[in-house]
């Protein structure tokens, strides 16, 4: 089961953000807050990745891979066009083969998120690129004072870019799981214990994302919000076999995923 949505929020005329939840292809694009044509650019990145993911067919690292450029190229086109430039972030999973197993490819370039909900845990899976995240790892920033720190949103690689570079993961899918693909406009403005309950007390996607937007606007709404939640109904692993990412997926028929 998934669920998608886009809001422009409460403070943006323009909605900037992008989404594709057309299986097996979940991508959530959040075209550069202070360019230009940020809706142009988020849009372009989601059209790479519709050309190359046909649905209800599993993906392939390469097309992956090919989907990226291809959203670079075509932001770097958009930009040449403006006079500050364009931009936008790209992050979502792809349902894949990998040893004769379905797999999430994770995969991100900027700062909105994937997150991976099972029982009542929440796990991030995704790492932002953002000025914020790299005093942190640095040790210079405090998790805690991520949300207030002035430079949140300055992000450190984008789609169209001088780095561009994605980050990727190979995470089981397993039955019973949940996965949040969000923007910034949404983590931004609700915390992580919020989405958690969020997601553990809303049974249906479709109510879940609908919770989720109507909080990050409850909150202040500062920046467009965009929100997709699959539901793996069967076909991955058992949740009983599964230990961390890195597990292999449980025997199977590869072909029913049931999402």
């Amino acid at each position: 089961m998934v669920a998608a949505a886009s809001d422009p929020g409460l403070k943006r005329e323009v909605n900037e953000d992008s989404l594709l939840a057309d299986g097996p292809a979940f991508v959530v694009a959040d075209g550069m807050g202070g360019y230009e044509c940020g809706d142009q650019a988020s849009a372009a990145v989601i059209a790479a990745f519709r050309d190359r993911f046909a649905p209800s067919a599993l993906g392939e690292f390469s097309m992956v891979h090919e989907a990226l450029l291809a959203a670079d190229d075509a932001v770097v086109e958009i930009a040449s066009h403006t006079s500050k430039g364009a931009g936008s972030t790209a992050t979502g999973v792809i349902l894949i083969h990998h040893e004769s197993h379905p797999f999430w490819l994770v995969f991100n370039v900027g700062d909105s998120r994937v997150y991976r909900h099972s029982g009542s845990q929440l796990e991030q899976l995704t790492v932002d690129h953002s000025l914020g995240q790299e005093l942190v790892e640095a040790g210079q920033l405090q998790p805690a004072d991520l949300a207030t720190f002035a430079d949140r949103n300055v992000i450190t690689r984008a789609i169209g870019a001088a780095d561009s570079l994605a980050d990727s993961w190979l995470v089981p899918v397993v039955n019973g799981e949940r996965l949040l693909i969000c923007s910034d406009g949404l983590h931004g403005e609700v915390d992580a214990e919020s989405i958690r309950a969020i997601l553990t007390m809303n049974g249906r996607p479709d109510s879940a994302v609908q919770v989720l937007i109507d909080r990050a606007k409850q909150n202040g709404g500062r920046d467009n919000i965009t929100a997709i939640v699959i539901d793996v109904m069967a076909g991955g692993a058992d949740p009983l076999q599964y230990e961390t990412t890195s597990a292999p997926a449980a025997d199977g028929d590869d072909d029913t995923i049931s999402v």
